[in-house]
């Protein structure tokens, strides 16, 4: 080996030992390295819509248990007495379905019972079908094509629904029932292929009081009810 390459080992080993003292050493000062905090995802949301907010985690203190809380006693308020077969029922429809609202049922009620009783006086199949099970569409059509065959048509026309009350309500393993009292005023009357009255009268408003049974199956998507029993009150 010449001279100089003994000069460059002996360089090359010089720096490495500086360098070496200088990256080894640490003083205690050093600032730690960025640790991301992890992500806290909000039940419910979408991952891509989770922002991480960078910082430190705050721990909070348990909250404390919370005591039992009763059932309010004026749930049904307006719609059953408490501790009566009604309440008991509307309590077990609710347990089957949380999103179960009674008043925003009978709103729905009356608005079905109006519909369905000018679509069969017009004969309206279609609607009748959307609304009915096929038991009572069955029953419906059967009077329809009897007054299509007599040559008849119905004249209905409502006055007013003076109220609507469910009086019966019932939870079964895969549905529900709610029976409902209409009280209404309507303008009736039934013609032949004439013209002459054979029912009603156009010019008389007579009181109607109809108990219908509407029904749905709680497994099932579709959050309509249909009307499965008719009767009438005296």
């Amino acid at each position: 080996m010449d001279i100089y390459t003994i000069i460059f080992l002996a360089l090359a080993v010089f720096i490495f030992l500086r360098l070496r003292n200088v990256l080894g050493q640490r003083t205690g000062n050093e600032r730690p390295p960025y640790d991301r905090p992890a992500r806290n995802v909000v039940q419910g949301a979408q991952d891509s819509n989770v922002v991480p907010i960078p910082g430190a985690v705050i721990d909070q203190a348990p909250l404390a248990p919370t005591a039992d809380v009763a059932p309010p006693t004026d749930r049904w308020k307006g719609l059953a007495e408490l501790g009566t077969p009604l309440a008991q029922g509307l309590d077990a429809i609710a347990a089957q379905d949380s999103a179960f609202d009674p008043r925003h049922f009978l709103s729905g009620a009356r608005s079905a019972y109006e519909m369905i009783v000018l679509a069969f006086a017009n004969g309206d199949r279609r609607a009748l079908k959307d609304l009915l099970s096929s038991d009572v569409y069955d029953s419906f059509e059967a009077a329809i094509k009897e007054r299509e065959k007599q040559e008849q048509k119905t004249e209905t026309r409502f006055v007013s629904i003076d109220k609507a009350e469910i009086v019966s309500a019932e939870a079964r393993d895969r549905s529900t029932q709610l029976t409902v009292r209409f009280v209404s005023q309507m303008v009736s009357v039934t013609r032949d292929k004439a013209g002459a009255i054979v029912d009603g009268n156009p010019d008389k408003v007579t009181d109607i009081t109809d108990v219908w049974t509407f029904a749905r199956d709680t497994t099932s998507r579709d959050p309509n009810w249909k009307l499965v029993g008719t009767g009438s009150a005296h």
